[in-house]
């Protein structure tokens, strides 16, 4: 295990829009804020066609090889994540969410891209006095968190 601490700082509430696309939008606002670190919840609707990863092919092999879910219909979804600066200063969102249609649920890695059905809202709670970073690791090709 590897940790530090950090502070509470501002806390944002926001409401992407229809047709937005999750992770550009919550990292341009964080440029855009001068938001170094947070963690987010998120709930709403996520659009047809919006793309997860939902996991590796194999579990333990390299290279690691995701798989791509798209949805193909509307999905009601909630969500958590976290955003830290990468090794060049840029913010990189990590969110998962779980969407939810009649009896079916699936629940996957936003980074491909998740388009907003009418509304999501998020809360984003800034940690400050933070030295995390997400720092590009060789093994996995993941850019991982080092607190």
């Amino acid at each position: 295990m590897k940790y530090s601490e950090a502070k509470q700082g501002r806390i944002f509430v926001i409401r992407l829009e229809d047709g937005d696309i999750v992770h550009d939008e919550i990292e341009r606002f964080a440029r855009e804020k001068s938001i170094g670190a947070a963690s987010l919840i998120i709930v709403g609707g996520a659009d047809q066609k919006s793309k997860f990863v939902v996991g590796p092919e194999e579990g333990r092999t390299t290279p690691v090889v995701p798989m791509e879910h798209v949805l193909d219909e509307v999905h009601e979804i909630a969500g958590v994540g976290t955003l830290f600066p990468d090794d060049e200063g840029n913010p990189v969102l990590h969110m998962h969410m779980a969407c939810g249609r009649k009896s079916a649920t699936i629940t996957g890695c936003i980074r491909q891209g998740v388009r907003v059905w009418h509304v999501m809202e998020v809360i984003l709670f800034e940690l400050a006095d933070t030295t995390g970073v997400r720092t590009h690791d060789s093994e996995t090709g993941f850019k991982l968190l080092q607190p």
